[in-house]
């Protein structure tokens, strides 16, 4: 390791990284594999959890609305009609019924996707399908009246019971910060603004990266840690995604685990899809390491002048300016990297007595379009 880029006090609690996929690593990673016998029993029984949602949304397709751990960790999966109930009771999961169907739900969450592309959300928040209500849940800030937010509100209501509106307070931004000497793990852009470094990953063809927002990477700055460089930008999607990759220069270590900001650091043992009820921790260099909830996946967010994201993952989690790019992790497995989140005066809607309102980015899309897999611990 060479001594001029300070790798030991630079990179010492960086997050790795793992495969894309459900529970385990894949590609050339997966003979480093960690027995799930030998994991924590909390741990075991989340991925068994994990497995079977994914297996009954496979099998039962579009009859499923969605699944999602209820408060006592059971696994929930809403479905249109009494025959696919009694499937999911067979499986050994609680079936919930709602009243109208996936295709139905997400033609509404399409026509909305559409409205904010093509025309403007104004200060709508986010929308997304909701497995728990069995409805697309619009959220916008209380007591807007500018019109384009009006015409938004107007055609999403247009579409009856539906949708629900949710009225909540702050702006949601992403979650980049200007320049400034602040402690943590965070990587500097040569255009004087700062993110975090989300995980560390290896392409198929061998090359060093790491992930982080796509807002942090529009541009293509370069990167560097404690003055000294990182590397170049070399890949970037935002809007419509939120993630960017960053090639790492030779001599610095590159390493499988995520900074827990006052204990010992997360070994990173693979990936995992963002499961509604899932606990979910993420690590970033202004609030450090703080836990939430998952609470809806495929959020499209409208951060605003037509920079809309589909397919975030909302949880509540606190994260505030700086910490974009930062990890995502459930337990020991990597979810995804921070993109935003609704703010009040720059801080967490919970400082402000509510609910955070955080949005990331799903890591398997990221290594996926990247042709990457994390670097394990």
């Amino acid at each position: 390791m060479s001594g001029r880029f300070r790798v030991g006090a630079a990179l010492t609690g960086v997050v790795v990284l793992t495969a894309a996929g459900l529970i385990a690593a894949n590609g050339a990673q997966a003979d480093g594999e960690v027995a799930t016998a030998k994991l924590p029993a909390a741990d075991q029984q989340l991925l068994q959890v994990q497995g079977q949602a994914q297996a009954l949304e496979d099998k039962l397709g579009s009859r499923a609305v969605g699944s999602y751990l209820d408060d006592a960790g059971s696994l929930v999966v809403s479905v249109s009609d009494q025959a696919t109930a009694d499937v999911v009771r067979e499986a050994g999961a609680i079936p919930r019924l709602v009243r109208y169907t996936l295709e139905q739900l997400l033609a509404v969450k399409s026509q909305l996707d559409d409205i904010a592309t093509s025309s403007s959300a104004g200060r709508v928040r986010s929308w997304y399908v909701d497995p728990i209500s069995g409805t697309v849940v619009v959220t916008a800030p209380s007591g807007t009246k500018d019109p384009f937010t009006q015409r938004f509100l107007r055609k999403a209501l247009a579409n009856g019971d539906k949708v629900t509106l949710r009225r909540s307070r702050g702006t949601v931004t992403t979650t980049d910060e200007a320049f400034g000497l602040l402690g943590g793990y965070q990587v500097d852009k040569n255009t004087g603004y700062t993110c975090s470094l989300g995980f560390n990953a290896q392409t198929s063809d061998g090359g060093r990266i790491f992930l982080t927002a796509g807002h942090c990477t529009a541009g293509k700055p370069s990167f560097s840690r404690n003055g000294y460089i990182i590397g170049n930008t070399r890949s970037s999607s935002f809007p419509g995604n939120d993630f960017g990759t960053v090639s790492v220069i030779e001599g610095w270590d590159q390493q499988g685990r995520v900074e827990r900001w006052g204990a010992s650091d997360v070994m990173i043992r693979g990936a995992a899809d963002a499961m509604v009820g899932a606990e979910l921790c993420k690590s970033g260099k202004t609030t450090g390491w703080t836990c939430g909830k998952i609470v809806a996946r495929n959020v499209t967010v409208n951060y605003g002048n037509n920079r809309v994201v589909r397919g975030l993952f909302q949880h509540t989690a606190c994260v505030e300016s700086g910490d974009s790019g930062g990890a995502n992790m459930t337990g020991d497995y990597a979810q995804g990297i921070t993109s935003g989140a609704a703010l009040i005066s720059g801080q967490c809607l919970d400082k402000h007595g509510q609910a955070n309102e955080s949005y990331s980015q799903p890591i398997g899309e990221a290594l996926s379009a990247s042709g990457a897999s994390l670097v394990l611990g």
